[in-house]
């Protein structure tokens, strides 16, 4: 009973709550010690996009519903554990309590409050993350205390849209408009518990059997699947687990080689590049640079030095591609006295977001160009086995959906992981006007993909090749840009893939963490 939630340690009972899972705080449900591989949000999520940039696959949602203390919790943890999907996110109708009224508050510290009927949720604001979720976008999750009895002011966990969405919650059938979003209700039954009303808390009778026989039981008829014995039922379990792994079969993508098959010939058809993307003019300064990259016999310093050269004049081009709304008129008083009139930047947040690792190389030539930008970051590798590009780790600054973004990759190749990436800026709620994609050297399939699927992103390159092997490398390319700019390896490899997702050396083990937004 959720009154014993409220009261404070001292001598008091409380049940333990099962949270929503929070991209800062990776606890609770997340580390399963039957599965000790198995981590919730800490694998790459795969592409939840086609290659037109638009949502194929929504997230699979579980509904799990049951009356107070019924297991819903290990009933959770259970299909975590058996199913062995590394990108599941979990939503807890606990979150979603109202602010307590004054009058309220008084029942609470009473215990004559019934925390087990709808009207003690905030249901619309449920039913508007949930939808958002199984879009896989991500959401803020407000953070209820249970002490004051109200949300924690200006305080949410971040919670990102996910292959398996689980959503459990007391009354996660209550509205229709929560059930047309579950793709699979599971009830978890009690009657075979053998509980009786001696063994339960005083408030027992009072609010949680009325309210379980009003709200809950009622829904009965609504279930898939109803699951006695809780985590225990390892048959209910397999049965869910195969239905959803078979749902997520049906729903895959493979964007990379979708994207490989349908541009592979934009060279061949300069026509088919749109207007959206920008190549840097090929000035003799310019060509003189891309040489020194491309030639092999590049010392690393020397590879560095004209690197930066490079992006120093990509970032002001691509300032100046800026569109028209990012600039406001000015009269500026010169030191003769008399007026000028001229232009500024009108936002006054211009956010860079590099997409590691080779990305993250452009930040200070940015910085030298703007130095007010904000800067943050995307971890895209590409799945050794699938070949698909993965997302792991992700941080934005505030503000970044109403700013104009400047999103930096030295190489695309496929364009996968730049159109994971702008995908992951448009779930986080920025215009595709406000963004603008920097890359040193790109396949013109690559930047046709990226073009083709998001119109109103500004591309800008330095260069474009003409070529995208069969193993999605760009030809004839610069090597592989990560590592003769790092230094990780002593010779180039002749081929040039998407730094971000491409780079197969680049494995980085200590990047498996949960995705955090800061």
């Amino acid at each position: 009973p959720r009154q014993h939630q409220h009261q404070h340690l001292n001598g008091s009972r409380r049940r333990r709550r099962l949270t929503s899972t929070s991209a800062d705080k990776m606890q609770s449900v997340l580390q399963l010690d039957g599965a000790p591989e198995c981590r919730v949000f800490t694998a790459g999520r795969p592409p939840w996009f086609g290659a037109d940039g638009g949502a194929v696959r929504q997230s699979f949602v579980i509904g799990l519903c049951g009356a107070s203390a019924s297991g819903k919790t290990t009933v959770a943890r259970s299909i975590i554990e058996r199913l062995r999907q590394r990108w599941v996110s979990l939503l807890s109708m606990d979150s979603y309590y109202r602010d307590a009224t004054p009058e309220e508050t008084h029942l609470i510290e009473s215990n004559n409050f019934n925390f087990d009927h709808p009207c003690a949720f905030d249901i619309e604001l449920l039913v508007e993350t949930l939808a958002r979720l199984k879009q896989g976008k991500q959401v803020r999750v407000p953070v209820y205390d249970f002490a004051s009895n109200a949300r924690v002011p200006d305080k949410t966990q971040i919670i990102y849209g996910a292959n398996v969405v689980i959503f459990e919650g007391i009354l996660a059938f209550c509205d229709k408009r929560l059930l047309d979003l579950i793709d699979l209700k599971v009830l978890r039954d009690i009657s075979e518990r053998g509980r009786s009303v001696a063994s339960v808390l005083e408030s027992y009778e009072k609010f949680v059997k009325p309210s379980f026989d009003e709200f809950i039981a009622p829904t009965r008829c609504k279930a898939d699947i109803i699951v006695p014995r809780g985590g225990h039922n390892q048959v209910a379990i397999d049965l869910i687990c195969r239905h959803v792994r078979n749902q997520l079969v049906l729903r895959g993508v493979s964007t990379r080689s979708q994207l490989a098959e349908a541009y592979g010939d934009i060279f061949q058809k300069p026509e088919r590049l749109p207007s959206s993307v920008r190549i840097l003019p090929q000035t003799q300064q310019v060509r003189h640079l891309l040489t020194l990259l491309r030639n092999r016999d590049t010392a690393r310093d020397e590879f560095v030095f004209y690197s930066n050269r490079l992006m120093r004049l990509l970032f002001e081009y691509a300032m100046a591609e800026l569109p028209e709304k990012a600039w406001a008129p000015v009269e500026v008083q010169l030191p003769d006295g008399s007026a000028y009139k001229g232009l500024r930047r009108l936002d006054p947040i211009l956010v860079g977001v590099s997409i590691l690792r080779a990305g993250e190389t452009m930040e200070p030539a940015l910085a030298a160009v703007a130095k007010d930008a904000r800067l943050g970051k995307i971890l895209i590798q590409t799945n050794r086995d699938t070949g698909e590009p993965e997302l792991h780790y992700l941080r934005l600054p505030p503000g970044t959906s109403e700013a104009q973004v400047l999103l930096m990759d030295a190489t695309v190749a496929s364009g996968a992981a730049a159109m994971m990436a702008i995908r992951v800026l448009l779930d986080h709620d920025c215009q595709e006007e406000n963004i603008t994609f920097c890359c040193l050297l790109a396949s013109a399939a690559g930047l046709a993909a990226v073009a083709y699927a998001f119109p109103g992103v500004r591309l800008v390159a330095a260069a474009v090749d003409p070529v995208l092997s069969s193993a999605c490398r760009i030809q004839p390319g610069l090597g592989n840009f990560g590592d003769r700019y790092f230094g990780t390896d002593s010779t180039a490899s002749g081929l040039s893939g998407d730094d971000g997702a491409g780079e197969e050396t680049d494995g980085c083990s200590e990047c498996e963490t949960a995705v955090v937004c800061e």
